[in-house]
């Protein structure tokens, strides 16, 4: 039986957006307990810096590569994790990420397009970010409070996410790495070179592909 086959299928509402709040924890571990985790890409990567490819095989290898995400995010303990952040050139992020009212969500997005946002529905958050491949480091950068982006599930099948909040935020983070841009290059420079330095000095909490 191939990988695909034993997945718990997530559904769609009405409306075509994922169910990503139901069975959080039983998906999540079945995801990592069939992953192997990896140690995560860092600023300067040349990998984190381009465009990925887009995702068009929608098979055991690409399933494979989620579970792996999971268990690499787990390690990391981080709320979302983008593909070439393990050093792979492939459009697929996944999340498992509270919003602002504490509700868990847990989903893994391919070719992932963030929607525009009309002028009234344009509320700036301007809270801390952190990423996984700037370790240590945090700086505040604003951003909608609202993000819906639409892509692929793990078959192929046509979805979109939704979330506000702090999941709002992750989704856009994680969709930025996948065009080859990391939370910081939208940061002025002085807040650029403050988060490089926080990350120069800081000390990992888990294993990094050393750069060079």
């Amino acid at each position: 039986m191939s990988q695909q086959e034993t997945d718990e299928q997530v559904g769609v509402d009405d409306e075509g957006f994922l169910v990503d709040t139901e069975d959080c924890e039983a998906r999540e571990a079945a995801y990592r307990e069939r992953g192997t985790s990896r140690p995560i890409t860092v600023v300067g990567n040349p990998v984190l810096h381009k465009e990925c490819r887009d995702v068009t095989e929608f098979g055991d290898e690409l399933a494979q590569l989620i579970d792996d995400m999971f268990a690499s995010q787990r390690t990391a303990e981080g709320v979302g994790l983008a593909a070439n952040q393990i050093g792979v050139d492939l459009k697929v992020f996944v999340y498992d990420c509270p919003d602002d009212d504490g509700v868990r969500h847990v989903g893994a997005i391919c070719n992932p397009v963030l929607e525009e946002l009309a002028p009234e529905e344009r509320i700036l958050d301007d809270s801390n970010e952190g990423c996984l491949s700037v370790p240590t480091a945090y700086a505040a950068l604003a951003r909608p409070d609202y993000a819906v982006v639409r892509g692929q599930d793990a078959q192929g099948n046509a979805v979109k996410v939704r979330g506000s909040g702090y999941f709002a935020r992750c989704l856009q983070h994680e969709t930025d790495h996948l065009y080859g841009y990391l939370y910081i290059d939208r940061l002025s420079k002085r807040d650029r070179k403050d988060a490089l330095r926080q990350m120069e000095e800081g000390t990992p909490r888990y294993e990094v592909v050393a750069n060079g």
